[in-house]
Parts: C-alpha cells; sequence; structure tokens
C-alpha cells in the first residue's frame, strides 16, 4: 500500500534548485516547475546554457562545486537532480558521484532534505531488467562506466539521511506524455520498456511534494 502523505513547504508553491536544467529531461522538469508555479532557480555553467529556461532564476557554477551548490540551494525547499552524463564507453565516469556527494554536503550545510535524483533503469537492483537489447548490448558496450557511476551516486544518496526519492526511468523517448504510468519497486517480470521525458519530469516534480515514495527507488515506464 502506497504512502500517500504529502510533504509541506513553508511556502505555498515549494523554491526547487534543478540539477541538469540544461538536458532534454532537465529542460522539461523545468517548464513543467514553472507552469506549476514553483519558484524555479538552476545551477548551469553559463549564460548562454540558461538561454530558454524561462521563469528560472540562473545560479552559473557547476554542479561539483560546493561553493556554487550553497548559494544556488539558499532559501530552497528541495532540490531535483537531472544530472546526466555521455555514454562512455572506454573512460572512467565519476561526475554523477562527485556532483552527488558535493550536493548531499551542501544541502545538509543549507538545511534543505528534500531531494529527488533520476538516475536508470539499470541501476541498483533494477539491473538485468532492461530486455536483451539493453542488457546484452547497449549496457555493456556503451553504459557500464556509466552506471558504475550511478551506482555510486545511488549509494551516496541512499547513505544520506535525507528525504530522498531515487526515480529510475526506463529508456527514455521525446513523445507525447501518457495519462498513465507505470510505478514498479518489484522487476520480477519485467524486462525492459520505454517511457516519454514529458512523463518523467511530471512523476519527478509531484515526488516534491508527495511522500508515497520516500526512501524508496520506483522505476516508471509505460
Amino acid at each position: 500500500m502506497q504512502n500517500s502523505e504529502s510533504h509541506d513547504f513553508p511556502t505555498a508553491q515549494p523554491k526547487i534548485l534543478v540539477l541538469g536544467a540544461t538536458g532534454a529531461t532537465g529542460r522539461l522538469i523545468v517548464s513543467q516547475a514553472v507552469a506549476r508555479g514553483y519558484d524555479v532557480t538552476v545551477l548551469v555553467r553559463s549564460d548562454e546554457k540558461a538561454r530558454g529556461l524561462k521563469g528560472a532564476k540562473p545560479i552559473i557554477g557547476d554542479a561539483r562545486d560546493a561553493t556554487a551548490l550553497r548559494e544556488a540551494l539558499r532559501g530552497r525547499d528541495a532540490v531535483v537532480s537531472a544530472l546526466g552524463t555521455p555514454a562512455s564507453p572506454f573512460r572512467e565516469v565519476t561526475m554523477l558521484s562527485t556532483a552527488t556527494r558535493a550536493l548531499v554536503g551542501a544541502m545538509k550545510a543549507e538545511q534543505v532534505s528534500r531531494l529527488v535524483c533520476i538516475t536508470g533503469m539499470g541501476a541498483g537492483d533494477s539491473a538485468g531488467h532492461g530486455g536483451f537489447l539493453f542488457d546484452k548490448l547497449i549496457f555493456p558496450l556503451f553504459l557500464r562506466k556509466v552506471y558504475a557511476d550511478k551506482d555510486r551516486q545511488e549509494a551516496i544518496v541512499r547513505d544520506s539521511g535525507l528525504d530522498w526519492v531515487l526515480v529510475r526511468p526506463s529508456v527514455l523517448s521525446n513523445k507525447p506524455g501518457r495519462d498513465t504510468i507505470r510505478v514498479l519497486t518489484d522487476l520480477s517480470g519485467f524486462h525492459g520498456g520505454t517511457i516519454s521525458r514529458e512523463d518523467v519530469a511530471r512523476f519527478v516534480l509531484d515526488q516534491v511534494r508527495d511522500d508515497a515514495w520516500l526512501h524508496r527507488s520506483p522505476l516508471i515506464t509505460w
């Protein structure tokens, strides 16, 4: 049975920080949050990167920099992390875990407790549930090192002591959203799927205020 309690913030609409706001999913998170009336800050590398993020306040800095993170977190109620990294067949990947470790420290320093973090199908105990093509070809050839860092990232979030939700989307698409999605923690019998970025953004923003999946790692898919 889901817990449907909601998290109350000091203001009528939450003040959120979005990391990874310039990515394809991140931009949808920002636009949907602004449409909901949320007060949105984004941490971006440059003013140029912030173009098109209408209604959001840009803070210029690196997501791995504790000083920039603390500035961006000041006065916020919650963080949505949509940080991503390109496929890396050969080089080690550390950006996700490094940034998340810095974020957790900065959130504690600024007394911000709510973290909704996107990782992906294939992270943690969802490994091996991506379907034949994903599990046997795409994952080992292109994503193994990325997902090793996603696993480190998830471990940091789980051990953070924060009010966290880890969201694991199935394979992302740019198709229009649907009225309903599946939200899974029992993956027995599940072998891959897709979901639109639009639906991911909507689900992630719901978790800012909803405690239904608090301290859990739901996989979302169509």
